[in-house]
């Protein structure tokens, strides 16, 4: 906990070291963990390679408040953001309703409240992801979480701190399936979930459904057969008055509409994760494959 906090502390100290954005630069943020990190380095590419513009990159910027609030001021221009995320810990709304309708809000809210353009669906859906070790699953016969219900007193559960404090986090989970652990949950960075899952640190996570390493750990998603997530569809987040100077921007970022699958987004995380390649190099080799270089 102490160490979160220190984190968010010197985020918010980062992004007031720096004054706003010039005119001829465009800035991209991200939140600190390796999808949002290759999320932002697609977009500064995409826009690198199709427009004039000076791109920085400022990733790794603590959680959704962080971001949410250096784009409001003027830190940032863009960063990548979920629609299931923006509606609940954002707008503080209650997820109801089809992906397509939760986008349609999401947009007008953020329109209409805090002058932000929320661009198309990326085509992905990152919802979390209630996990177990594989062998534990297999064992059990484990397919949902309302069946591990009889077995997590015995467990220890592992999250990340803005899952613990979200409105769609921790405390809704719980609830909804009557959760309980064997002790409180153990909260730890969101990149240590998994390492400390499979190293038995811990017995159960809130991970992100397109994590690489689900596959490569034999890690098994319990499915959430009550339905308590909402959909969080990736989309950029960028002010509109930096569209209003750069139209290009948005035309440039549109072209990357529905290219992201699920499976695509995994395998990129697994490069960047699994492989410990380099960001740049991962994001390049899948612009051209995708015919956007």
């Amino acid at each position: 906990m102490q160490r979160t906090f220190f984190t968010v502390l010197l985020s918010v100290l980062l992004m007031t070291a720096c004054g706003p954005p010039r005119e001829d630069r465009i800035i991209i943020g991200s939140k600190n963990f390796t999808e949002q990190a290759i999320l932002g380095e697609l977009f500064a590419q995409q826009l690198e390679a199709k427009t004039s513009l000076h791109i920085e990159r400022r990733f790794y910027l603590a959680g959704s408040f962080i971001c949410h609030q250096g784009i409001l001021a003027g830190r940032i221009d863009i960063y990548p953001e979920y629609t299931g995320t923006a509606l609940t810990a954002i707008l503080k709304e209650k997820p109801e309703g089809a992906p397509e309708d939760l986008y349609r809000r999401v947009k007008s809210e953020y329109d209409s409240r805090f002058n932000l353009t929320v661009g198309p669906s990326l085509g992905f859906n990152d919802t979390f992801a209630i996990e177990i070790r594989g062998e534990d699953a297999r064992r059990l016969q484990l397919h949902t979480i309302s069946q591990a219900v009889a077995y997590t007193p015995q467990w220890r559960p592992g999250f990340g701190y803005e899952f613990m404090e979200r409105p769609d986090g921790y405390k809704g989970l719980a609830a909804t399936y009557g959760l309980r652990f064997a002790e409180q949950p153990r909260i730890m960075d969101l990149g240590l979930l998994t390492r400390a899952l499979k190293e038995k640190q811990v017995d159960l996570i809130a991970g992100n459904t397109t994590d690489g390493l689900i596959p490569a750990l034999d890690l098994f998603v319990l499915q959430d057969d009550r339905n308590y997530f909402p959909p969080y569809e990736a989309v950029a987040v960028i002010r509109k008055a930096t569209l209003a100077r750069h139209p290009e921007l948005g035309r440039a970022l549109d072209e990357l509409a529905g290219k992201i699958s699920n499976q695509d987004m995994q395998q990129l995380n697994y490069a960047v994760d699994g492989q410990h390649r380099d960001i740049k190099e991962v994001v390049s080799e899948f612009l051209k494959r995708r015919g956007l270089r």
